[in-house]
């Protein structure tokens, strides 16, 4: 075999391997195990700049886990009873042991996300508002990784950006950025962002739980 021949089978290699890891499923041998019924849902850790990050993100957290059909302890009320605690900080709720959270709730599960970033930034010949979320979900009885994922989302995804001089797109950009600021962009592009990572009809998502017509766990 020539030298060329065994270059191009080697790419060859590479990108079938690199497509297989993209696609590979994930493993929810242990989720299945845990058939989580009920999820509450922590504070969010925000790792952004936004100060209103965490409550956006919140706020469009339950809607997916419901409809993916999951029983969501009332925000409100988890809310109130981590005051009542004294935790008020969502890395101190995030530290609390999975056991005592079983204790106090009575969920099968908890749901820890992390805000990787939040807001609208501007550079130069662009501006877009971006919202990049992880989480992870634990069995609360036995401390279990059940699942984690990420997902993100852009304002920028559906803009038109066929402007063809620098001008244009420097005045699109400028104007992007007051628009997306003035009207709270950030808020609709969260609710992309958390539906892609909360909902189960996307890959290597979570399950569909027993309160969806679509669940099938044992």
């Amino acid at each position: 075999m020539s030298f060329v021949k065994i270059i191009v089978l080697f790419l060859v290699i590479a990108l079938a391997s690199g497509c297989a890891s993209q696609h590979a499923s994930y493993d929810y041998t242990a989720y299945k195990n845990s058939d989580p019924h009920s999820i509450l849902v922590l504070p969010p850790i925000n790792n952004s700049s936004e100060v209103i990050a965490p409550y956006a993100v919140l706020a469009n957290a339950t809607k997916p886990l419901a409809e993916s059909g999951y029983y969501v302890m009332p925000v409100a009320l988890v809310a109130e009873t981590f005051k009542n605690n004294g935790l008020t900080i969502a890395q101190d709720i995030h530290a609390v042991a999975p056991q005592k959270l079983h204790d106090i709730f009575g969920a099968d599960a908890a749901l820890y996300i992390d805000i990787k970033e939040y807001g609208t930034s501007y550079a130069v010949i662009s501006s877009d508002t971006i919202v990049e979320v992880s989480a992870r979900l634990v069995d609360l009885e036995t401390s279990t990784l059940l699942w984690q994922g990420k997902a993100s989302a852009s304002s920028g995804e559906q803009r038109d950006r066929d402007i063809d001089n620098w001008e244009g797109m420097l005045v699109s950009a400028i104007l992007n950025q007051v628009i997306e600021t003035a009207t709270d962009k950030s808020f609709k592009v969260s609710q992309t962002a958390t539906q892609r990572l909360l909902s189960a009809n996307h890959q290597n998502g979570l399950l569909y739980g027993p309160r969806s017509p679509k669940y099938n766990i044992p």
